[in-house]
């Protein structure tokens, strides 16, 4: 009787797993992006009127001026910036407020080696480089 068992919910286990790939479910999700794909818009007012002012009007052009070089992707741009410790809190104030206004965004900092400089990179799906433009 409990070789039937195991023999008929192992047969019940196949038969699921057969279903779950036809019905292509046996894919995991990559990540919530698939849920949900926010408009190529910058929504600002998902910011309070202080962090606003201060994501517009102090941060993004003090970062502007810091920045060294810019280099174009196939899905967006790089900006080179001084690696020092003021730069980097400027930088990782202004990408966490971005990623808030601008969520299409992949937002990538990074420190090069040997003391080399900290790039700011900005790439996303389709579109996104023409919205950086």
């Amino acid at each position: 009787m409990n070789i039937l068992f195991l023999a008929g919910v192992s047969v019940s286990a196949i038969c699921l797993a057969a279903l779950n790939a036809a019905a292509g479910q046996d894919q995991p999700l990559p990540s919530s992006q698939t849920e949900h794909e926010s408009p190529f818009a910058c929504n600002a007012f998902a910011l309070s009127p202080e962090v606003r002012k201060r994501h517009f009007e102090e941060l993004g052009p003090a970062l502007l001026k810091l920045t060294k070089s810019k280099r174009e992707l196939p899905d967006g741009y790089k900006f080179e910036l001084p690696a020092d410790n003021k730069t980097y809190q400027l930088l990782t104030e202004w990408a966490f407020q971005e990623r808030l206004c601008c969520p299409f965004f992949d937002i990538d900092l990074r420190f090069d080696r040997e003391n080399g400089p900290l790039w700011l990179r900005l790439t996303g799906r389709p579109g996104t480089k023409d919205f950086i433009k």
